[in-house]
């Protein structure tokens, strides 16, 4: 079985398409540094005749990236690397826009997990972008004749970063990658306030209880664990 795009396989695509593009700007609102370079790559597109294959967390804000991608010249495929965090009227919004194939959606098991994944390659990319490092993987297990014509990649979880430093250590990695993850900005920014944030606002929204009151025990004390305590102190 291959794995197709949502587009195909939704019912009333024109009120789902709606309901994502409605979050996605939502989030552009408030993404101005990446609304200022989608308006920059715009007119000097310099991803032009690129192909980029994504695996990421398929919400509002990866879909401004996409898009900013897609203004800067690129095609791009994009499939979910968690089906658990995928909506799936965002995906459908990604797969209107011309130059965006999107094969994410939610609750997928395992199988067409990976289907949709070969989907993605299948669009021969030049570029990568990993949420997990399952696309370089993929490529370097079961497409290695792709290898050659990519330029390079990046990965933007710590887990996937072990990984590809395994991979190097061994000698395994064929081409370059940015360690999204090392670069202070995700450290000290995302690490910090959206894992911190982010994690207390779900407990809350989970058990219905507010936070105020409460003894909160942050195990581990890395740039996560410090935005965890910050939040909840605050």
């Amino acid at each position: 079985m291959t794995a197709t795009p949502i587009s195909e396989d939704i019912d009333d695509l024109d009120a789902t398409v709606e309901s994502g593009r409605k979050k996605i700007d939502w989030a552009r609102q408030h993404m101005s540094i990446v609304e200022s370079l989608r308006e920059e790559f715009e007119t000097e597109q310099p991803l032009a005749g690129e192909t980029i294959a994504m695996a990421m967390h398929v919400e509002a804000t990866t879909a401004v990236l996409t898009e900013a991608l897609a203004a800067a010249g690129a095609e791009v495929a994009i499939t979910g690397c968690n089906p658990l965090s995928t909506h799936d009227d965002v995906s459908a919004a990604l797969d209107a826009h011309d130059s965006i194939t999107s094969y994410a959606r939610r609750g997928v098991d395992d199988e067409a997990y990976y289907e949709a994944m070969d989907a993605v390659v299948g669009h021969d990319p030049t570029i990568t972008i990993d949420d997990g490092a399952d696309l370089v993987f993929l490529i370097h297990e079961e497409y290695p004749e792709l290898i050659d014509s990519v330029v390079g990649g990046c990965e933007e979880t710590t887990t996937g970063v072990h990984r590809l430093r395994a991979m190097d250590d061994d000698g395994a990695l064929e081409y370059p990658m940015f360690a999204v993850n090392d670069t202070p900005m995700k450290r000290l920014f995302d690490n910090v306030h959206g894992t911190g944030e982010a994690s207390l606002v779900s407990i809350e929204l989970t058990t219905n209880l507010a936070i105020a009151g409460k003894t909160v025990v942050v195990g581990g004390y890395g740039q996560c664990g410090k935005g965890v305590a910050k939040k909840a102190s605050g």
